[in-house]
């Protein structure tokens, strides 16, 4: 631009200022987002893993009482 208008030195202007600003602010919400999401899939994988334990821990139960009855009838 300086060698259009040899002598004048480039400014800012308000909207290029504004426009840039905005963008700033969307990069800073689209990080703080993803973070927040990277989180969300922490913790929902530590409730898949428990929900798992828990479906083992059930089955396992109920393996044992079946063994047990199974035990308690035969001699």
């Amino acid at each position: 631009m300086t060698e259009r208008w040899p002598g004048y030195e480039p400014f800012e202007c308000a909207p290029g200022l504004r426009l840039a600003a905005h963008e700033r602010v969307t990069q800073i919400h689209h990080e703080n987002l993803n973070r927040r999401l990277d989180r969300l899939e922490e913790m929902m994988e530590r409730l898949e893993k428990r929900m798992w334990l828990a479906v083992y821990g059930v089955a396992a139960a109920i393996l044992s009482q079946a063994l047990q009855s199974l035990l308690a009838v035969a001699p």
